[in-house]
């Protein structure tokens, strides 16, 4: 047996023993959203514009136990999808949370991603989180991904930070070493890894990392098993992530929460600083940032595949002809005061609500602004908040 696939084994084995993630199964559509799932708001978030067919196929590459699958499905109702994963026992639950919540429109295989050419045809839309970091060759890994993805399409990956996973990788090596020969046996790294956090001194800085961050969410076996136990992990930094960028192929759109990747929230107060760091290079400036706040723990990023037309709305006339409707995933819409796709406060004025109430998807920004008193400059807002979508007429 290759020593690759004795790794895929291993991982299999880990979350056959702990399938992952542990979200209950409902008889109904999941609560809420995530944008990133809806091909809609994350094609729009890729382009500036709203993509110009709704048929599309999702490929959900390290699905589990179907969590993002089911979302993928409720959230993109014209999709066909599918789901492939090393775990037969994650898949078993994958097939029922979707039976049971009406998501029966999903697909599963029980696959690797180097195996994706088993597979026929390409995808517009491939998910891939929490999957690339756990292959023992993630360079194969997101190749095979991306001569899956049709032309024009996109692709969301979410892979591990060396620098907020610190404390992290410390306890996993921990375990490793006390477990001995009985690495493994995950049940038993589990019990070790609870045994080490109740024994350590409160100030100890693993243990006070863990009470900050991960000590909810990994109540649970399978989020700790996950965390702590797993038999395979590689971690990134700027450098190396985009190292596994570049060997896709594909072109880097950007950060998923682009948020964390604004210099300015963090040497903002200085116009010295500030000029320096506007000198550097996207990827120096990211490597910045990662250095001055250590805590973060994953990149998630969109790539796509060439040529991906970009909307332009810089000219008067091109906004004024757009097609405008209003973001699907906003909590409490429609409403002056409502959470964004981020789950976000956002506070509308009167004629901000107006014009977003009047955008129904068939009428140009022109036609709105004709009955709502509201400037060029305010449309130009909502649209960089994502919260208005555009299309050409």
């Amino acid at each position: 047996m290759s020593d690759n696939q004795a790794i895929a084994d291993s991982v299999a084995k880990l979350y056959d023993t702990y399938p992952f993630p542990p979200d209950p199964l409902l008889d109904e559509p999941p609560p809420g959203y995530n944008w990133r799932w809806n091909w809609l708001t994350a094609y729009h978030f890729c382009t500036g514009q709203i993509p110009q067919k709704q048929d599309i196929r999702i490929l959900d590459a390290g699905c589990g136990t179907g969590v993002s699958t089911e979302y993928l499905v409720h959230l993109n109702p014209q999709a066909s999808i599918i789901g492939i994963d090393l775990s037969g026992q994650a898949l078993a639950l994958a097939k029922e949370r979707c039976q049971r919540s009406g998501a029966d429109r999903a697909e599963f295989h029980h696959l690797s991603l180097y195996d994706l050419d088993q597979l026929p045809g390409k995808f517009d839309l491939i998910n891939s989180v929490g999957v690339l970091h756990h292959l023992p060759d993630p360079i194969r890994g997101i190749q095979s991904l991306a001569a899956k993805l049709a032309t024009g399409g996109i692709m969301h990956i979410f892979v591990y930070a060396e620098l907020g996973r610190w404390e992290i990788r410390l306890m996993q090596q921990a375990i490793s070493l006390l477990q001995g020969d009985r690495q493994g046996d995950y049940r038993d790294g589990v019990r070790v890894g609870r045994q080490l956090f109740a024994a350590l001194p409160e100030n100890n800085r693993i243990v006070k990392q863990d009470k900050q961050r991960w000590s909810l969410e990994n109540h649970q076996d399978e989020c700790f098993a996950d965390m702590y136990v797993h038999p395979q992990e590689i971690d990134y930094n700027i450098n190396t992530l985009f190292e596994l960028i570049d060997a896709s192929g594909l072109e880097f759109i950007g950060f998923s929460n682009p948020q964390y990747w604004n210099i300015e929230r963090l040497v903002g107060k200085s116009p010295e600083l500030m000029a320096r760091a506007s000198q550097l290079g996207n990827r120096a400036r990211y490597r910045l940032i990662e250095l001055l706040d250590p805590e973060i723990t994953h990149y998630e990023f969109f790539l796509g595949r060439p040529p991906l037309a970009k909307g332009d709305w810089s000219p008067d006339k091109q906004l004024l002809g757009a097609i405008g409707e209003v973001n699907p995933c906003m909590h409490g819409w429609p409403s002056q005061s409502f959470l964004n796709h981020d789950y976000q406060p956002v506070t509308l004025a009167e004629g901000e609500f107006a014009f977003l109430l009047a955008c129904d998807g068939t009428r140009t920004v022109t036609e709105v602004l004709a009955e709502v008193n509201l400037g060029l400059p305010a449309v130009r807002r909502l649209h960089s908040q994502q919260l208005l979508l555009l299309q050409t007429a």
